[in-house]
């Protein structure tokens, strides 16, 4: 990773992540361990980055996701899952503790690489952390199951994102999204399974609390 004239190592990612977070758990979540900030806006003001930190903060539609995964585990158990576009990894983490054989997770950032290693680590389990798989930085697919939490935020990511995964339903892969009500969300390709009350979530919706729905990507 470059930031300016300067290449950016994994040890400094790393001292990067673990300063501008400390360990706690998201609301909705409380059995996941994670690295987390306190403040959106002083952590992105640090980061000098374009893009919010997604990965320093535990996000409604991930929360809803996980805690959809941990109470109805029969979606992911003994299958191979793609935590995608991670974050924190809060879903991956939450699908290897509900019985999973396998978790990827795939990130743009990073930091949101290191962070969901680093919060794997806390939490006893083992991810493959893998670049951006819908630009070709990782792996070729070979998953059973995709989670992806509030990805539909923005139109050209709604898009990249849609494209991606029509491909993978195309093949037979099972993808489930939680999300917000977020803008770009395909609101015709999708079926609802529940929706949670995320709470704590003023810094981040400008609301105490965020209704949240997972839904099936038809």
């Amino acid at each position: 990773m470059t930031t300016g004239d300067h290449e950016v190592t994994e040890g400094e990612l790393d001292d990067q992540v673990t300063s501008w977070t400390a360990s706690g758990t998201a609301p909705l979540v409380p059995e996941v361990t994670l690295l987390l900030a306190d403040d959106i806006h002083r952590t992105w003001s640090e980061t000098d980055e374009e893009a919010p930190p997604f990965w320093a903060f535990a996000w409604a539609g991930g929360q809803a996701l996980a805690r959809h995964v941990l109470d109805h585990p029969g979606l992911v158990v003994g299958k191979k899952v793609l935590d995608l576009a991670s974050g924190s990894g809060l879903v991956g983490i939450a699908a290897l503790r509900a019985g999973a054989s396998a978790v990827v997770a795939s990130d743009h950032d990073a930091r949101a690489r290191v962070a969901t290693a680093r919060n794997a680590a806390l939490n006893g389990v083992a991810v493959e952390v893998v670049g951006d798989l819908m630009t070709g930085e990782g792996p070729e697919l070979d998953v059973d199951v995709i989670l992806a939490g509030d990805v539909f935020y923005e139109q050209p990511m709604a898009r990249l994102m849609l494209d991606f995964l029509d491909e993978a339903t195309g093949v037979g892969i099972d993808v489930y999204v939680g999300d917000p009500g977020r803008e770009y969300l395909p609101r015709k390709r999708v079926e609802p399974l529940a929706t949670y009350e995320v709470p704590d979530t003023t810094d981040l919706e400008g609301r105490a609390v965020t209704p949240t729905t997972v839904h099936r990507l038809l």
